[in-house]
């Protein structure tokens, strides 16, 4: 029974929830505290997240500190119970989004026709500079500007094309770890809209930590292990696993060139933005490591002028750069935030995710990440076991602390290179593999979680059951506790 109405827009129906009604091309806004869950049903109407359609008349959960917006083109209303901070916003850049969109879809289409040997369309027989490549996007932007959120949004937009295309995603900031662990540098092909439902797992879940039946976790991606938060601890293994994960993508094309027609689009870290300076010199390099690994066509930059402005004269004559509006309803995300996201990340990964309803719900036909419903919700078992010191070789790339080479003394040289392996004695004081989390080639990553350095003997917490002697693993710098 409705209570009361407030404004024109929300209509409180019960103690637990609340009918917000959109106009058309606005959106509702919402954030969630830590420990708190939020439950959304479409009405009636049209609706999306991050480009992802929700469906009318399911009930969909979110959790872990998620912060997202329901758009709608066409109006809609839905019901939900209360987050933490809600709003509607009109004010939205999704018409420049929504242009872009189209934009790149026009260059699959030509580098399709072009496979195909068809002959030109009507529109591109007059247009001189019409370009046959498919759309491979490097999208560059600072801190807290929507980045990740705009190549959600344009790839979601692609995979609902209904021609089939199937994008890759690049993720190479190793902050956010993408489809693996924080520290690692991703790239998969999207076939289904990438859901949200908690900033554990950001861009859908994996194929071999989730229910293989459900398309938005049927992800097989490709990972390199980096290690560390921030590209200038490393900036040389940055740019060297770049290239790598662009050959590797180019090699798969080579065999599938139907796939290389739907291009690419990549998600960089916000230091690439940050302003020249210490500390900073590295940050051309590695544009430049994505535009040759990557094969760029399109740069788009999200709310910087000054680095638009750098983009034009660098690459404005080689490629297509274009400044795209950032959104209003950005969230400011501090250190501590992105901390416990990476937490929520190492949990997820080794333990599966469930989100539980919030209180008053009254149906338990909910779904997670869009399609799981709480029978099919993943639940994992990592194994924990005891090894020995000499089980396992453990290496670091590059000391510990690398300082820039422009802060080296003036002829000085390092002693150790960025890319040389350390390896590391888990007896020795000061090792740092207490809670530190490893990359195990094809096993995949693993925690110490005891060290009984008398007995030399040491616990890790592995995603699956079996041997670990004579394998070698890489260390970088997370740390995670259970």
């Amino acid at each position: 029974m409705v209570e009361g109405k407030r404004g024109d827009s929300e209509i409180t129906v019960d103690a637990n929830t609340r009918q917000w009604t959109l106009q058309p091309e606005s959106e509702y806004r919402f954030e969630l505290d830590p420990g708190t869950s939020l439950a959304i049903k479409l009405l009636h109407g049209q609706a999306e997240i991050f480009g992802a359609e929700i469906a009318e008349g399911k009930t969909y959960l979110f959790g872990l500190e998620c912060k997202a917006a329901v758009y709608t083109w066409e109006g809609c209303t839905i019901e939900m119970s209360h987050p933490s901070t809600e709003y509607l916003s009109e004010e939205t850049p999704m018409f420049a989004y929504a242009n872009v969109h189209i934009a790149l879809e026009q260059m699959r289409v030509r580098a399709l026709r072009v496979i195909h040997g068809s002959p030109p369309s009507s529109d591109d027989e007059g247009d001189a500079d019409a370009n046959s490549e498919p759309p491979r996007v490097l999208v560059l932007g600072p801190e807290n500007s929507g980045k990740t959120t705009l190549c959600k949004l344009l790839t979601n937009y692609s995979v609902r094309a209904g021609q089939d295309w199937s994008p890759v995603f690049v993720n190479v900031d190793p902050s956010e770890g993408g489809w693996a662990a924080p520290g690692a540098i991703s790239a998969v092909s999207i076939t289904a809209p990438l859901q949200t439902c908690s900033s554990a797992s950001p861009l859908g879940s994996v194929a071999t930590s989730a229910p293989t039946h459900i398309a938005s976790n049927a992800l097989l991606p490709l990972s390199y292990w980096y290690g560390h938060a921030e590209t200038r601890r490393n900036p040389l293994l940055m740019d060297r696993l770049i290239r790598n994960l662009g050959e590797n993508i180019w090699e798969r094309w080579d065999g599938d060139v139907e796939s290389r027609a739907s291009g690419l689009i990549v998600d960089t870290p916000s230091s690439f933005a940050s302003s020249s300076g210490a500390g900073h010199d590295h940050r051309h390099t590695l544009i430049k490591a994505c535009v040759d690994a990557f094969r760029i066509n399109v740069i788009l930059v999200v709310g910087h002028e000054k680095l638009n402005v750098e983009m034009q004269r660098t690459y404005g004559n080689r490629m297509a750069v274009v400044k795209i509006p950032k959104s209003g309803g950005v969230v400011e995300l501090d250190a501590s935030y992105r901390e416990r996201v990476h937490r929520y990340q190492l949990h997820n990964y080794m333990y599966g995710q469930l989100i539980e309803p919030p209180a008053g719900l009254a149906t338990t036909a909910y779904l997670q990440a869009g399609e799981q419903t709480p029978d099919l919700t993943q639940h994992l078992s990592p194994s924990s076991s005891i090894v020995s010191f000499s089980d396992l070789m453990i290496y670091r790339i590059g000391e510990e602390t690398m300082a820039p080479t422009s802060a080296l003394p003036i002829g000085a040289a390092r002693v150790v290179s960025e890319m040389q392996p350390l390896l590391v004695d888990p007896a020795q004081a000061g090792s740092g593999l207490y809670n530190a989390v490893l990359d195990l080639p094809v096993v995949g990553y693993i925690v110490i979680t005891a060290m009984d350095i008398p007995n030399k003997r040491m616990t890790i917490l592995a995603p699956n059951q079996g041997s670990l002697a004579g394998r070698t693993a890489i260390l970088g710098s997370f740390e995670w506790q259970e």
